[in-house]
């Protein structure tokens, strides 16, 4: 059996990955979910899994030192990676939108987006003809219109809850994202029959 090793992210797409994956019928350890744990194997199926963050996973399967990964659509469509997507898994469904204070018009010289998505929301104002200033944050992207910092965001929105606590509203959708499963271009050459008998288990 080919070993394969497998870059998942930790949080919530990493519950939903592992449901999946145990209900396609693979053995899997249940320390898996050990926080503590970087590398789990299981034996059982020939898997290793690397736990990294989300903006990780498409790093590792480009350099090959993972062979698949699950990734949010979000995280490929931003870092434009040099891999294969290989299946829509449908799990961890959110879209990515921009949003503002409510009424707010956008600064008529070069509007402030915030976001941890630089080139989707450069691409996204470019579509639309607009000259945006782009302000890259990692966390708490809200906080950029209360405090006068950016006009606009644009941030993963799932169910709209931490907008609307922080008295903002939402302007424009722009992508709808759902995690994907990813293969590594050589990995794939190499080890084909095995990666796709897993796209089938998953698939069905």
């Amino acid at each position: 059996m080919d070993k394969l090793t497998i870059a998942m992210p930790k949080g919530r797409i990493f519950e939903e990955a592992y449901e999946l994956l145990v209900k396609a019928g693979f053995d899997l350890p249940e320390e898996l979910d050990d926080s503590r744990k970087l590398i789990v194997e299981a034996p059982n199926e020939g898997f290793r899994f690397i736990l990294s963050k989300p903006m990780d996973v498409p790093v590792y399967v480009e350099h090959g030192v993972a062979d698949i990964g699950i990734a949010g659509k979000d995280v490929l469509l931003e870092q434009g990676r040099d891999i294969h997507e290989l299946l829509d898994l449908e799990i961890s469904r959110c879209y990515i939108a921009t949003a503002g204070l409510p009424d707010t018009a956008m600064d008529e010289m070069t509007p402030r987006i915030a976001t941890k998505y630089p080139d989707i929301a450069s691409q996204f104002f470019r579509s639309r003809g607009e000259q945006v200033e782009i302000i890259e944050l990692n966390g708490s992207i809200e906080l950029a219109p209360m405090i006068g910092l950016a006009e606009r965001i644009v941030d993963i929105v799932s169910t709209g809850k931490t907008l609307k606590e922080n008295g903002l509203v939402e302007y424009d959708k722009i992508v709808d994202i759902t995690s994907r499963l990813i293969a590594n271009p050589v990995s794939y050459r190499l080890k084909q029959k095995r990666i796709d008998e897993i796209v089938e288990r998953l698939r069905k």
